[in-house]
């Protein structure tokens, strides 16, 4: 996984007018098609603790790595690839997942702007 052409491909799937969810679930299918990567899924933070959401492929735990979420500055979740993946085009792809993600966390009652 290091094509821009990916990168641009995932900005394209979350512009599309649908809900957080389905664009998530768009997301980790795109991810989870690159050569090497077996499976992707995207964790929320809630009540401080991280849940899993949508996920695609088949888990292979030895191969696993995890990459941040966060919207401005604040842990909102963390994608979770297993396979052949370059680290910095996963951190890529949580940035711009961040205010899709941001969805799914309690955000304590508090006013927030994508």
């Amino acid at each position: 996984m290091t094509d821009e052409g990916v990168l641009d491909e995932i900005s394209r799937l979350l512009e599309q007018d649908d809900d957080a969810d389905d664009a998530l679930r768009r997301v980790v299918a795109r991810v989870a098609e690159e050569i090497g990567v077996t499976w992707v899924g995207i964790a929320f933070v809630e009540d401080g603790t991280l849940t899993l959401g949508p996920s695609a492929g088949t888990p292979d735990e030895t191969r696993r790595t995890r990459v941040p979420i966060e919207f401005h500055g604040e842990p909102v979740g963390e994608l979770v690839a297993d396979g052949s993946v370059v680290t910095s085009v996963l951190a890529r792809v949580a940035e711009l997942v961040a205010p899709y993600v941001l969805i799914g966390w309690d955000t304590g009652g508090e006013t927030w702007q994508p």
